[in-house]
């Protein structure tokens, strides 16, 4: 063997080598991302870790703790009071439900990524004044829910159709409007794509395009290129869950909403660019707003600009009321 061809052999099994770590790393991240773990400390966000935590999560991995309800019903309400809910493959979600002050609209509201019933407190809260029902509802895997997995909005979506047909069987309101924020987002639009459910509207908030772009988003704190990182990801993570990461766009899922959709969405988000809500926005073909909220991040608008919220969201509830058939 010549010495040229030792060294090609050489190069030909360091980038093989290198291929293979970097999806075995990509498949580690991807499993610690979409499952949730028992009695860890949650990794800090990107922009809080210091170089060598950085260094530590890009090696080990994301911890995130399974997340659990801490409150009681009556935090937010005398009245309010937990259920179950029976959903598809034996899964059970847990919920709060609080009446309104008078007969009318039921908000069914979807939490985040990582999160739980309670992180939607501040928009039950605004709804409730607003004189809604409420109905918030766990995620499997979070909260009173059972199961110790995420998958980012896919197969939540189904808790979503599980949560109306649900609230129609049990309290049967004038109209139900659902809530999702961020993942919870994705969730709704694709239970309406995929799932047969059948809002009366929607509000969605802080909302990605593309499961692609939200991980590639990601990245960018942290220092590290997207490429090829991202893709890997989603390639895994859509193969361990049993979907097509790459196929997981709201952006898609968005065309077959034909109800009034109300779009809440910071100017400043790192994790869902506005531009890519804007794009999810122009795909619906029916009734919509866009609410804007300049210098707010991922985060609830309700609680750092409660007047503006409140000012996008009452109208809507109105316009729903007043326009929308039973």
């Amino acid at each position: 063997m010549t010495k040229r061809r030792r060294r090609w052999y050489v190069a030909a099994a360091l980038l093989l080598g290198g291929i293979a770590g970097l999806n075995l790393l990509a498949y580690r991240h991807a499993y610690a991302m979409m499952h949730f773990t028992q009695g860890t400390v949650r990794t800090g966000q990107p922009e809080t870790l210091t170089v060598g935590e950085k260094i530590k999560v890009l090696f080990c991995g994301t911890t995130i703790p399974r997340p659990r309800t801490s409150l009681a019903p009556a935090s937010l309400g005398s009245e309010c009071k937990s259920l179950t809910m029976n959903g598809s493959n034996g899964i059970t979600l847990g919920a709060w439900y609080c009446p309104g002050s008078a007969p009318g609209e039921m908000v069914i509201l979807f939490h985040g990524y990582g999160g739980e019933k309670t992180g939607t407190l501040p928009e039950a809260s605004a709804f409730l004044e607003m004189g809604a029902s409420v109905l918030l509802v766990d995620f499997r895997g979070s909260g009173d829910s059972s199961e110790s997995y995420t998958t980012v909005g896919y197969d939540e979506a189904e808790d979503v159709a599980t949560a109306v047909r649900y609230a129609r069987t049990h309290f049967n309101p004038p109209k139900v409007i659902l809530y999702g924020q961020s993942m919870g987002a994705a969730a709704v639009l694709r239970a309406v794509h995929s799932c047969d459910a059948r809002p009366d509207a929607i509000i969605v908030e802080a909302v990605f395009d593309k499961m692609l772009n939200t991980v590639r988003n990601r990245f960018q704190p942290m220092g590290v290129p997207s490429f090829p990182c991202a893709e890997l990801l989603v390639f895994w993570g859509g193969r361990q869950a049993g979907f097509n990461g790459f196929g997981h766009n709201p952006v898609g899922y968005a065309k077959s909403v034909t109800k009034p959709i109300l779009f809440l969405h910071g100017a400043a988000d790192p994790r869902a660019h506005i531009e890519d809500a804007r794009r999810v926005f122009d795909a619906v073909p029916g009734i919509k707003w866009f609410q804007e909220f300049p210098d707010a991040r991922h985060e609830p608008a309700v609680v750092r600009f409660r007047e503006k919220w409140s000012a996008a969201v009452r109208p809507f509830l109105q316009f729903v009321e007043d326009t929308v058939p039973e």
